[in-house]
C-alpha cells in the first residue's frame, strides 16, 4: 500500500487522539451544533471547542457550515460513529480479558 494512504490514516486517527475531540464528536452523534451549543454542552470555553474543532475539520472528521453568524459543525460521515462503536468493543474484550487474566492472581 502507498505511504500516503498509512499518512492519511494516521492523520486521521491522530484527530481522534484525544478525549476531548471524542467528547465532541459524542456530542455530535445526535446532530449538527454550533460552537455555543458544544460550550453548553461540554463545559467547555469558546477557544477549547473552537481550537479542536478546527483539527476535527482540517482532518475531515466533521463538516461545517455557515448560517448567518453562527457556524454548525456535523460529523462527515456516520462511519466515524461506527468506528468509535468499534473501539469501544474492543475495549470492553480487552477489559474482560484483564479481569480474567486478574482472577488468577
Amino acid at each position: 500500500m502507498e505511504d500516503i494512504v498509512y499518512c492519511l490514516r494516521a492523520e486521521f486517527l491522530k484527530a481522534l487522539g484525544s478525549p476531548l475531540r471524542l467528547k465532541i464528536l459524542t456530542a455530535l452523534g445526535d446532530g449538527e451544533k454550533n460552537v455555543c451549543e458544544l460550550m453548553d454542552a461540554l463545559d467547555l470555553c469558546q477557544s477549547t471547542v473552537s481550537c479542536n474543532l478546527g483539527v476535527l475539520r482540517t482532518s475531515g472528521v466533521v463538516l461545517d457550515r455557515k448560517e448567518g453568524t453562527s457556524v454548525y459543525y456535523r460529523v462527515s460521515d456516520e462511519n466515524v460513529h461506527a468506528l468509535i462503536g468499534t473501539l469501544d468493543e474492543i475495549l470492553k474484550g480487552q477489559c474482560e480479558e484483564v479481569r480474567k487474566a486478574l482472577e488468577v492472581l
